[in-house]
Order: structure tokens, then C-alpha cells, then sequence
């Protein structure tokens, strides 16, 4: 009963740790940045509640090589969504006949990549709904709310113990598809904060980047609509009135959503943390998702495409922190 993490690098070594911490016998593969730092210091395991949990080198076992997929009853990808494919080729020369498949990425669509590529295994698609930041001597910090989410099937049931075990217990949906949007809406706050240049709660805490928000959200909605798509529910507010929400003053966003506020000071979307790594980001299964399913309805979303751009222009290395307002106004084609 073995499980692979399959991109274990912030997210995906968080997951696999817990598991570790939890009695799981888990596997972790990934990049050789990531396996140098478990070597050296190991994972401490935080999040915003005060939990810790601390595991040794010796306790994990981290490969860059996808042959240990071999051995997986259940393999968990979290690799970027642009490796998907190349992840899904390694899947089916490795795991075994009967392993289970379940995708923690983000952004829609990646499942059906997999499932495509590997029609004899099992394929879920599921969500990682909390942040995860890595800091300094192996430590990665959950800052935010949110159990993980999955396709509900049968072939989850052997698994729920192991990560109730793991303090990371799986909440099963039954139409995904309007949990991944519902996930996503949420998602279109990456490059906002990614480009703000601050923690999540400092730029959540100010109504000129909430206003971004907002308007990316609302461009999503009305292409959501008209295709017939209806978001779920994934935070505390429905879909529908999180533009409204997120337009509040200050003093009146502080009162009615102090729940979303209820992150860590150290939280940052991991959009930032691509672009201080020099990596490039999943803007393109974020926001790009959302163009093109408006494109594949004759419509545009030009706010999210604008915002493309300058996620563009940061991976080039043009790293400009954008006040509020001056990110509003370029989204608005001001």
C-alpha cells in the first residue's frame, strides 16, 4: 500500500510529509534541488493553526528517478500543469496495473490529460485548496484553510484513513468539474498577488488589489454562464458574491470577511514563488483557461488576458511590484 507523491516540490512535499508523519509508507519524486534540501534538513511540516510536525532525512524517501512509481498502489501527481503530459508518459511505463491516480494540480483539465494517456488505471482529479510557502531549512508552511478535494468513486475508500492519519482528510465531490471552476475563481488571485509583490493577507487586506480580483472573477463568471457552467461553492462565500464582497472598504471588508482574512502572515501564492525561483507559472492553466473557454464561445476575457501578459513580462524578468491601483488600471486597459 505504497503512495507515490509525483512532483514533490512545495505542495507536493507537504502532502507526502503528512502522509510520512501520518504511518504512511510514501515515496517522494522530484526535482534534485528538492531532494538536496530534505537531505540536508529534513521537512518541518507548520501551518497557520501552530501544528508542526518534524521528520528527518532518514524518514523520507525523495527519488528523482519515476521508476519508483513501480511500487505505488495510489501515485498522487502535483507536477506543474505543462509537465502533465510528460508526467502521464512516465505513469504508464511505470505504475502498476491496478494503481490509482489522483491529480492535486491546479487549474481544470489535467485529470482528462492523464486520464486520456492512461485509460486502463483509474484517474481522479482533485484540488489542493490551502497555500503551502517553502522557507528556509526544509521547513514548508500551510497558510490557509481547506481540506483536499477529490472526484468521488469507490476506490478512494481504502485511502480515507491515511489521510485522516495525516491530518489532511478527503472530501469527496461528485461533479468536479464545478469544483475545479469554484477552485479556480479563487485561483485568479495567484498573479494578483504574484505581481502585488506581498504576503497574501497584505494584499488581500487592501481593496485595490481586491478590486483585480474582482474584476478577474466577474469576467469568469459571465463566461461561466454562457457556458453553461455553475462554479461550486469552495470558500466560505458562493461564487456569486465574491466580486461584491471583495469591492468593500477596508473597514467594512475587515468585518464582513474576516474569515477570509484568516491567513498567515508568512502566506504567498505559489505564482510568486515561481517567479522568485525564475520558473515559469501556471498563468496559462489559470487565467489562460478562462480565455479559452471564452474564445472557444466567440467571447473574449481581456482582463484575465492582460493579466497573462504581465505575468509574461515577470518571467522575462521584468519583476515590477504593481500598487493596487496601477495593477487595476493595466487590467482595465488604462
Amino acid at each position: 500500500m505504497k503512495i507515490a507523491v509525483f512532483g514533490a516540490g512545495s505542495i507536493g512535499a507537504y502532502v507526502g510529509g503528512s502522509l510520512i508523519a501520518g504511518g504512511s509508507d510514501v515515496v517522494l519524486i522530484g526535482r534534485a534541488r528538492v531532494r538536496t534540501q530534505i537531505e540536508r534538513h529534513g521537512l518541518n511540516l507548520t501551518d497557520l493553526l501552530g501544528a508542526r510536525r518534524v521528520l528527518e532525512a532518514a524518514q523520507i524517501s525523495y527519488t528523482e528517478d519515476p521508476a519508483a512509481l513501480k511500487e505505488a498502489h495510489l501515485i498522487l501527481v502535483t507536477v506543474k500543469s505543462a509537465d502533465t503530459a510528460q508526467a502521464a508518459q512516465a505513469i504508464g511505463q511505470h505504475a502498476l496495473a491496478n494503481a490509482l491516480v489522483i491529480s492535486l494540480q491546479n487549474g481544470v483539465g489535467n485529470a482528462e490529460v492523464l486520464a486520456q494517456a492512461l485509460p486502463h488505471l483509474t484517474v481522479l482529479a482533485g484540488m489542493v485548496p490551502f497555500n503551502v510557502v517553502a522557507l528556509p531549512e526544509g521547513r514548508l508552511h500551510r497558510g490557509t484553510e481547506g481540506d483536499i478535494g477529490v472526484q468521488a468513486s469507490p476506490a478512494l475508500t481504502r485511502w480515507q484513513a491515511a489521510f485522516k492519519a495525516a491530518g489532511l482528510p478527503l472530501q469527496a465531490f461528485d461533479n468536479f468539474e464545478q469544483v475545479q471552476w469554484g477552485k479556480l475563481l479563487l485561483n485568479l488571485n495567484n498573479p494578483v498577488n504574484a505581481l502585488s509583490g506581498l504576503p497574501l493577507k497584505a494584499e488581500l487586506s487592501q481593496r485595490a488589489y481586491r478590486r483585480c480580483l474582482a474584476l478577474l472573477i466577474s469576467e469568469t463568471l459571465a463566461v461561466l454562464q454562457r457556458a453553461g457552467i455553475a462554479p461550486a461553492k469552495v470558500a466560505r462565500i458562493g461564487p456569486k458574491l465574491l466580486p461584491w464582497l471583495l469591492r468593500l472598504p477596508d473597514f467594512l471588508f475587515v468585518r464582513v470577511a474576516a474569515a477570509m482574512l484568516r491567513i498567515d502572515e508568512e502566506a504567498r501564492s505559489s505564482m510568486w514563488d515561481d517567479l522568485q525561483m525564475g520558473r515559469r507559472t501556471e498563468v496559462d492553466y489559470l487565467n489562460g483557461a478562462v480565455v479559452k473557454l471564452a474564445n472557444s464561445l466567440g467571447l473574449d476575457a481581456p482582463a484575465n488576458q492582460r493579466i497573462i501578459a504581465l505575468i509574461r513580462q515577470a518571467e522575462a524578468g521584468q519583476k515590477t511590484a504593481y500598487t493596487g491601483e496601477a495593477l487595476l488600471r493595466a487590467l482595465k486597459g488604462k
